[in-house]
């Protein structure tokens, strides 16, 4: 095949032709393709102005519903307190019979510690102040011969320790309360208090002159009754013989008959009866009598020296060595003194075992409260704690129970801070608490929640705001159903914190209500 020759045009093969006309094909078919994409994604970000003004519109108005629910309603009374333990008392030493400065010896007790009854709070001058449990306070040493409620209570607190101390009636120390306070002084570990000097050889030498005076009280009672027995039965018996030996001459003379013989033994006789009358009779005991009444004055005299020598050597309780407190066991919360300082003063604070919450409420929360109200309130380990209300009492003037409550969370105004005329104090009793929450909470304020009214569980509940009120004053609420919404009358129960209970009415929880349009 020979070639063509150069200047004459090559005409393309038919395949080539196919295939070029294809390509234009595809090409026009893209480029359309992609000005139709880039017209949708423009048109997305182009907005005329009629539509602009449309999507501006406010949206056509419809119910705003809130569904049905189940939850626990309560009308709380919030209040804020002090937590510390009940009943705050300082303790004093009474100086008593001590001579010279009241020095602590020793037996400084350490904050938290414990006094029971029996238990010593404290050494001074080597001498124990004993705890006792009582509501009246020291103001005496007891000693023999005291009496009064002072030594009620004493024989009280003994008898509570299980130490006799005889009849509980009776209001005088004696010697079995003496004895009884010696019994105390041994169970704690002390000397009982020393007599005076000399108080011992005192009741020794009182012991012998009662001896003394008794044998001779002896003595002279036996010289009156001998004085008041008269002669002896020897002495009768002789008187006798010679009367009878006088009877037996007058005999043997009549006998004889001789007129002179008669006559003389006539008067022997009579001469011997003269003399057995006059020999037995009584003499006069007076003097014996007064014997034996001085005797006896001396004995009574001895005895009551004997007693009162006694006496000064029973056990005596010194005002200085005991304290009375109520509600024991009680719990040291502040030291005033430590060993070497000189007593002047409260030596110690302490408080009851028991921890409590002291909050101060107006008079119209306190009225919702009392005795045996629950409350609580959160712990410092974020656990909450169920407290009882134990008394509701009007506050000290000035404040003084220091508990807290100003920040208005009562409901109160201005005038509400603690301690203002007409406050009221609510004291609470936690429940058991553990050591740590015990110590943690000692000296902080806690916010108390105090559900005066409650549903006791969960029950249906609307927002206040679903409520209206129908034409005969019944109580409805907005259903919607779909599209459409429904009037339903209901029954309220309580309301609080912006929820009211529905008592009855056909509702479920998860219908929706509407609280607004």
């Amino acid at each position: 095949m020979s070639a063509a020759p150069p200047d004459q045009e090559v005409a393309a093969p038919a395949w080539w032709r196919r295939s070029s006309g294809n390509r234009t094909l595809a090409l026009v078919a893209a480029v359309a393709l992609a000005t139709l994409l880039l017209g949708l994604v423009l048109g997305r970000f182009v907005v005329s102005p009629a539509e602009a003004a449309e999507r501006a519109a406010p949206p056509d108005a419809g119910p705003i519903t809130v569904p049905v629910e189940t939850r626990v309603i309560s009308n709380d009374v919030t209040l804020r307190g002090d937590a510390r333990y009940d009943d705050p008392k300082p303790i004093t030493v009474e100086p008593g019979d001590r001579e010279g400065p009241a020095v602590v010896t020793g037996g400084v007790p350490a904050v938290g510690t414990a006094l029971d009854a029996a238990s010593v709070a404290l050494e001074v001058t080597g001498r124990p102040l004993v705890v006792l449990p009582g509501e009246l306070p020291v103001y005496r040493t007891l000693r023999p011969g005291s009496a009064g409620p002072d030594v009620v209570q004493l024989k009280q607190a003994l008898w509570a320790l299980g130490i006799a101390t005889g009849s509980p009636d009776r209001d005088v120390y004696d010697a079995e309360v003496a004895a009884g306070v010696a019994a105390l002084y041994a169970r704690v570990g002390y000397p009982a208090p020393a007599p005076e000097e000399g108080a011992a050889e005192a009741v020794t030498g009182a012991e012998r002159e009662v001896a003394a005076a008794r044998a001779g009280v002896t003595t002279a009672r036996a010289a009156l009754a001998a004085a008041k027995a008269g002669p002896s039965k020897a002495a009768r018996m002789e008187q006798d013989n010679l009367v009878r030996a006088a009877e037996r001459a007058l005999g043997a003379a009549q006998a004889s008959g001789d007129p002179m013989a008669v006559a003389e033994a006539t008067d022997g006789l009579a001469l011997a009866r003269a003399q057995r009358e006059a020999a037995l009779a009584v003499p006069p005991t007076t003097e014996q009598a007064a014997a034996v009444t001085s005797a006896e004055a001396q004995l009574s005299d001895a005895e009551r020296n004997l007693a009162s020598a006694r006496e000064a050597v029973l056990t005596v309780l010194p005002a200085s060595e005991v304290v009375y407190l109520s509600s024991l066991p009680r719990r040291v919360d502040q030291v005033s003194v430590q060993r070497g300082s000189v007593v002047d003063g409260a030596v110690m604070q302490v408080s009851g075992a028991e921890l409590e919450v002291v909050a101060s409420a107006s008079p119209a929360d306190a009225a919702l409260l009392a005795v045996g109200t629950t409350a609580t309130f959160p712990a410092p380990d974020d656990t909450e704690v169920t407290a009882t209300v134990t008394a509701v009492e009007a506050a000290a003037p000035g404040g003084g129970d220091g508990a807290g409550g100003g920040d208005g969370e009562d409901g109160g105004g201005g005038d509400d801070e603690p301690g203002s005329a007409g406050r009221m104090t609510v004291t609470f009793r936690p429940d058991a608490l553990t050591d740590a929450q015990l110590t943690g909470l000692q000296g902080t304020n806690v916010r108390l929640s105090v559900p005066v009214e409650s549903t006791g569980g969960e029950v249906l509940a609307v927002p206040v705001a679903a409520l209206t009120a129908g034409p005969g004053g019944e109580t409805r609420v907005e259903v919607a159903r779909g599209e459409e919404t429904e009037l339903v009358e209901v029954t309220t129960g309580l309301s609080a914190e912006g929820y009211a209970e529905i008592a009855d009415g056909d509702l479920e929880a998860g219908d929706l209500v509407v609280v607004g349009r």
